[in-house]
């Protein structure tokens, strides 16, 4: 009986200590086995291995997937105006050397998550403060992506690449809110002001050069018409001059016509000498002379 006792015994510990050196390793991880002598740490790559039991060897699984690290309770960043927000950042990351990791941290999950928070902190309040309020709300990505590069180096020495730094959160805190959206509001108005101000200028302008160009326009004009009629006046003078040089009574008619037509208008009443050379052609169309009665002949008596 005491021999059937022993025998279990001797089994029992045999399937545990076959336990605790029989270690699984599955895809998403890798495994760790750190040796109690000081040895240096080797990595054991997914499948099945064989370590000593504890306390000789132990075993730690790393996972090397990429993985979010969320921050819950928002920090406060002062940007370059001396103006404070509150930002959520999520870094997302993986484990690409297990053994710094383990040696930074002994594998405590917790550990890791603490320093990465730490170093994310210092690298968005040193990107915050290198831009103003506007630029921190206007250029979020650009923000991200300085942390990103500055925690990237930071995290090195603990065997992790940060792929990217995102935000679920930038706003003001709440005993700032109200006065820096009025800032904002007023900061807009000038600015559409000025944008109404330059655009009126540039109205007035459009106009004055259209006035400008109206005004050459018709200077042309003018003088274009003058030259024309000038060109009209002088045909029409050299016309008249031969025609008078070809019948000058008959200019004279036609003067003397153009003279009446200006002189006299429709209803106008005209006291005049009927002899005067001026009616001339209203006697007859050769412009004679009115003729005047001789003088009596001296009586004799």
């Amino acid at each position: 009986m005491n021999r059937i006792i022993a025998l279990v015994v001797v089994v029992v510990v045999a399937v545990l200590v076959a336990s605790s050196s029989v270690f699984v390793v599955d895809p998403r991880h890798v495994g760790v086995v750190a040796s109690s002598g000081g040895s240096p740490a080797t990595l054991a790559e997914p499948g099945i291995h064989v370590k000593l039991p504890p306390p000789f060897q132990t075993v730690t699984f790393v996972d090397t997937r990429v993985r979010a690290l969320a921050n819950p309770d928002a920090d406060r960043y002062a940007t370059s105006d001396k103006t404070e927000l509150l930002a959520s950042p999520v870094i997302r990351y993986r484990v690409t050397d297990p053994l710094k990791l383990f040696a930074a941290t002994k594998g405590d999950p917790q550990t890791l998550a603490d320093r990465l928070a730490s170093l994310s902190r210092d690298a968005l309040g040193d990107a915050f403060s290198k831009v103003t309020l506007n630029d921190a709300l206007a250029k979020q990505e650009t923000i991200a992506s300085g942390a990103r590069d500055a925690l990237r180096e930071a995290a090195t020495p603990l065997g992790v690449e940060v792929i990217a730094i995102e935000f679920t959160r930038l706003d003001f805190p709440p005993e700032l809110a109200d006065t820096v959206y009025k800032r904002m509001s007023a900061a807009h108005e000038q600015a559409a002001a000025d944008e109404r101000a330059q655009g009126a200028a540039e109205v007035q302008q459009i106009k004055d050069d259209a006035a400008r160009k109206q005004q050459g326009v018709l200077a042309d004009a003018y003088s274009q018409a003058q030259a024309i009629k000038g060109e009209g006046d002088g045909k029409a003078a050299a016309i008249a001059a031969e025609a008078f040089g070809r019948d000058p009574q008959f200019y004279q008619f036609y003067q003397s016509m153009q003279a009446y037509r200006e002189t006299f208008k429709p209803g106008d009443v005209v006291v005049v000498d009927s002899s005067s050379d001026f009616f001339r052609f209203m006697r007859g169309p050769n412009g004679e002379a009115a003729s005047v009665p001789a003088p009596a002949a001296p009586r004799r008596h």
